[in-house]
């Protein structure tokens, strides 16, 4: 018979209990950068590279993803994370004067 609890003895004698717990994964968000006319395509992929940790290759496919398509996922993160890079993205576009938007939706 499992109650999924595991019985330990202390150093003292007395007994530890400790049961395990089923903990829910975080529910994930993506991180979509929209394309526009004027965010040159070289800041996309410092950004790709920097903020969202992506390789070189990685970022030049998500950037002409995003110059193809209209727009691209640069990542899937828990809500807080992905909240943290869409401002990040959001504050380095805007220090720059680049119209670039970057959005989360859950998936």
């Amino acid at each position: 018979m499992s109650d999924n609890s595991n019985t330990d003895h202390n150093t003292d004698g007395s007994i530890l209990v400790s049961e395990e717990v089923d903990v829910a994964k975080p529910k994930l968000y993506k991180v979509i950068m929209m394309n526009d006319d004027f965010t040159p395509m070289d800041f996309v992929v410092n950004i790709l590279e920097g903020v969202f940790e992506r390789t070189h290759t990685e970022a030049m496919k998500i950037m002409l993803e995003v110059h193809q398509n209209g727009k691209a996922t640069a990542g899937v993160y828990p809500k807080s994370i992905a909240e943290t890079k869409v401002l990040e993205t959001m504050k380095e576009a805007k220090n720059q004067q680049y119209p670039l938007q970057c959005q989360m939706e859950s998936q």
